[in-house]
């Protein structure tokens, strides 16, 4: 696992999330780049949670610039083995 992935994880652990800014400003990689990895992590079989969406309302009632969610990685437990 490549240096960044594991500080993104360590990001995605903490009791209060990380945001997709946070993680740019951690890694530099561009926004696709962490919506991208945070969708390969599903593949791989870790849920990530939005744990708050915040969402900026402007004039007339559009999106403003300065919405964001929070994500964290939330706690799976292990499928049981057949015995």
């Amino acid at each position: 696992m490549h240096t960044d992935e594991i500080g993104i994880h360590a990001l995605l652990r903490r009791d209060e999330g990380v945001t997709i800014a946070q993680v740019i400003d951690a890694t530099a990689w561009q926004p696709h780049t962490v919506r991208g990895f945070l969708a390969g992590l599903k593949r791989h079989g870790i849920t990530v949670e939005v744990l708050e969406r915040v969402r900026q309302v402007g004039p007339n009632k559009h999106g403003a610039k300065g919405s964001y969610s929070i994500y964290c990685i939330t706690t799976a437990t292990a499928p049981a083995e057949a015995g």
